[in-house]
């Protein structure tokens, strides 16, 4: 049986060699060999053979040197009298086949073929998949709500399987991508035939049409352990072993294998992932490695999905409301439009809001859920617009007044993760669409109580023990119990406003990036909020109050060391501990000195520009050039990985307009650079805390990609306009 397998993944990688040899060699005829290449939005050239082997691909005539080093891989197939254990071979031609494709993309890339685009529904299909989208997902991929990623690969029995399985992986919250085909079918065109929404939003990413493009999930994978693992390029053993230990893939490879999924399939054990089949297959099953394998035929495709998560040994934990649609947040990007829309809530079409109170113990009737609003059934079942209030009441023993806008803001995740039902913004600017196919399916407005009841019970579990929901429908309630809530959003907002560092004797660590980042520890205080932006101080507290063991820790703050820089000696104690020694001392207020680490999926860089004495700031997702000589995924690829690097460090975007931005180094004054899209993004906080700083005409005197993309032309702009910091102290 291994002879079998190992032939057919020799042939697979001698075909994709040959392949590649040759469009390569007809590149060069046409091009030249110093033609330069990179896929989209990446500083890791071709990831996996510069994450294998250390050699970046950067021309054509790169891609012969790599060429020649996947030549050295190859294998002659077994003779049929010679016997050898086979599984060297067998894994050696699955890196030679990924490491061709990597070159055969990157040639389609330059000839325009990609991303691909499908010649019978004419779907886009994503293609390669950018460092953007990666730290995009990074928050996703640690904190359990995308526990794994599925490959599949070919096409299933009948469209109705298709669906079937997909479905199932998005209820399981795994992140979906296609590729391949079998006899021109596929599972992307499977699911457009019938009608379901691919793309990001839906974790649902078709990547090409062929089995060779599933070396982009691969890319992706390899890409985890260069961005948050820290490994080197050319620490193939630390590679493999971080993608097997921490990128929690696999395979289902739907229909006939042919030579080339035999190759990839080699190939993508060696990385740690097991590929799982829905054909007769012979099985290796060696110590040590991911294996292939067959469902049996008694369980056919209706548990295939959940074979594989046992294969892989994911742990994943779904808490499904009880209501008629599916359920999960691989629903929650998924959008509904006008004409598919049976009713609406809210967005300006009506008078809506949604508020949180705490209230006390005898006051809530846990589990109820009351609709108050004359003949609301009978406006619902017409369809159309109504007003909407939203009230959650909740009381518990570790309740606090505080925990009120931590669990508000967890409602957009409870409504928009069942299917069919969708949610934008918070308070009283709440939108709410329910599609034609839940109202068919049988969702109804007691139903958006019923999920809010059962997420917040889950996902609060330890601070929240009793609570009801109270929906209003007419409008002059909907308008009282606005005021009443508006008036509470005030009083929130001036309590918290008042919270500042100096005034809590406990900050939080965030944790959960070292599934990806070992060394990595982002310490958040009612200042700083997490890199990522999706913590701040009060989400901490909260979430250590939900889960005492987890990943938000709290820290005392010990005494103070620095007060310039924020160095605080319980956070040295603690950071020693929590990255296992990597990481012994801590300044939260400078980014020259030992400043905080990275994890990978921050939200902006700050980097220091030393001809204009000050700082530059890129948001994720920018694709220019800045004036340190380095695009977004170049500097990003310096600054991650949970190492410390004066000068440079990741930060979530709301840092920027705390009084504690750069407090030790000069503060807001230090920044010269700022991308457009980010500094329109936050334009009315800016100018309010420039102004509460003396420099109330700032905004106006930072250089953005429409004013420079140099230091030299960027100092002469800053002397134009007399920006502060050429007048300011060195940084260095």
């Amino acid at each position: 049986m291994s002879k079998i397998i190992a032939a057919a993944a020799i042939r697979g990688a001698r075909k994709s060699v040959s392949e590649a040899e040759t469009m390569l060699e007809k590149a060069i005829a046409e091009r030249g060999d110093n033609v330069p290449f990179e896929f989209p939005d990446t500083a890791y050239y071709l990831p996996l053979i510069y994450a294998l082997t250390g050699f970046p691909v950067r021309t054509l005539g790169d891609m012969r040197v790599a060429l020649g080093m996947v030549k050295e891989m190859l294998h002659p197939e077994p003779e049929e009298h010679v016997w050898t254990p086979y599984l060297g071979e067998a894994l050696d031609s699955g890196m030679a086949t990924l490491f061709a494709e990597e070159i055969i993309m990157a040639i389609r890339y330059l000839d325009g073929l990609e991303p691909s685009v499908d010649a019978e529904t004419g779907y886009v299909y994503n293609g390669f998949i950018t460092d953007t989208i990666q730290r995009n997902l990074g928050i996703q991929l640690v904190d359990g709500t995308m526990p794994g990623f599925a490959a599949i690969i070919g096409a299933a029995p009948d469209d109705e399987t298709a669906v079937r399985i997909v479905r199932e992986l998005q209820e399981k919250n795994i992140l979906i991508f296609l590729s391949g085909n079998v006899n021109g079918n596929s599972v992307t065109r499977q699911l457009l035939r019938k009608g379901v929404e691919l793309g990001w939003e839906t974790r649902i990413v078709p990547v090409g049409p062929d089995t060779e493009h599933t070396v982009y999930p691969l890319d992706w994978s390899i890409r985890a352990s260069l961005i948050y693992g820290g490994r080197k390029p050319g620490d193939f053993r630390g590679h493999l072993k971080y993608t097997k230990d921490r990128v929690f893939a696999f395979a289902l490879v739907l229909g006939a294998l042919d030579d080339l999924k035999w190759s990839n399939g080699a190939g993508a054990i060696t990385l740690g992932y097991p590929a799982i089949c829905d054909s007769d297959v012979p099985v290796i099953r060696p110590t040590g490695v991911c294996t292939y394998e067959e469902v049996e035929k008694e369980l056919d495709h209706a548990k295939i999905v959940q074979k594989a998560i046992e294969v892989r040994g994911l742990k994943i934990t779904v808490e499904k409301p009880p209501i008629p649609v599916a359920y999960g947040p691989a629903f929650e990007g998924e959008r509904i439009r006008k004409e598919d829309t049976f009713i609406e809530f809210g967005g300006s079409r009506t008078v809506a809001c949604e508020w949180v109170r705490m209230r006390e113990m005898d006051d809530v009737e846990d589990g109820n859920v009351t609709i108050v609003g004359k003949d609301w059934q009978e406006i619902y079942e017409k369809g159309g617009q109504m007003p909407l209030a939203i009230v959650i009441d909740v009381a518990g023993r570790k309740m606090q007044k505080d925990f009120e806008g931590v669990i508000e803001r967890k409602i957009h995740h409870n409504i928009n993760e069942a299917q069919g039902v969708w949610h934008m913004g918070q308070r009283d600017i709440n939108w709410i669409r329910i599609s034609n196919n839940a109202k068919k399916e049988g969702f109804t407005l007691e139903h958006l109580g019923i999920l809010n009841v059962t997420m917040t019970h889950n996902r609060f579990r330890s601070i929240v023990d009793k609570v009801q929901v109270t929906i209003f429908t007419d409008e002059a309630d909907v308008l009282r119990i606005r005021e009443e809530a508006r008036s509470a959003y005030r009083e929130r907002d001036e309590r918290l406003g008042g919270l500042i560092d100096e005034a809590v004797d406990t900050f939080y660590s965030c944790l959960l990036c070292q599934s990806f980042a070992p060394s990595h520890v982002c310490v958040i205080s009612p200042e700083r909020l997490g890199l990522c932006g999706a913590y701040n101080w009060l989400d901490c507290k909260a979430a250590f109050e939900i889960d005492p063991t987890g990943g938000n820790q709290p820290i005392p703050k010990g005494v103070l060391i620095d007060a310039r820089f924020g160095r605080y000696s319980g956070i040295d104690d603690y950071l020693k501990k929590a990255s296992g020694g990597a990481i012994e001392t801590l300044n939260l207020y400078t980014i020259m000195e030992n400043p905080m680490t990275s994890c990978g999926c921050f939200e902006c860089i700050v980097a220091i520009i030393p001809e204009a004495n000050g700082v530059m700031i890129v948001n994720r997702g920018y694709p220019g050039m800045t004036p340190v000589g380095m695009k977004f995924s170049t500097l990003a690829g310096t600054v991650g990985g949970g190492t410390q690097n004066p000068g440079f460090m990741g930060i979530g975007r709301n840092f920027i307009v705390s009084r504690k931005f750069l407090a030790g180094d000069g503060g807001i004054r230090r920044i010269v650079w700022m991308t457009k899209n980010l500094k329109e993004s936050l334009r009315d906080a800016f100018e309010k805390r420039a102004a509460e700083e003396g420099v109330p005409d700032l905004f106006g005197k930072i250089a953005d990609e429409t004013i420079c993309e140099d230091p030299e032309k960027l100092v002469e702009f800053l002397a134009a306009v007399g920006h502060p910091a050429l007048e300011m102290e060195p940084m260095f």
